[in-house]
């Protein structure tokens, strides 16, 4: 299964967050996601086993608990797939910082000539 075919479920998604923040047993994951999503507990072991066998999820036993945590390698590949389209937003940032500073500047100028920023009159 590709990565995104993985990640493109809203469910695992948010397993995935929550096992960014710390590793999880499997009936604390399991009691959120049905709680958020109304699924049932085996679609939810059913979501666990494709982040496991997708290699984005490990598990670990301890005593009767099996606890999950997040695998780091697969996300570095989707992120380095997503490289090649990272310039499309950060150009649109820039440019909107750009327009922000841009912005910012007016304003000032307005306010010291004593003109209404809002309405663009002299006050």
């Amino acid at each position: 299964m590709h990565a995104l075919d993985v990640l493109g479920d809203p469910v695992r998604r948010r397993i995935l967050e929550l096992l960014a923040a710390e590793e999880r047993s499997s009936g604390e994951v399991s009691t959120v996601i049905r709680s958020e999503f109304g699924i049932s507990q085996p679609a939810v072991s059913q979501h666990l086993r494709v982040l496991r066998e997708g290699g984005f999820a490990s598990v670990r036993a301890e005593g009767t608990r099996r606890l999950y945590a997040v695998e780091a390698a697969p996300l570095r590949e989707v992120d380095r797939w997503l490289d090649q389209f990272r310039g499309f937003w950060e150009q649109r940032l820039d440019a909107l910082g750009t327009e922000l500073a841009r912005g910012k500047r007016q304003r000032r100028l307005e306010q010291g000539r004593g003109g209404d920023s809002r309405t663009g009159e002299e006050t």
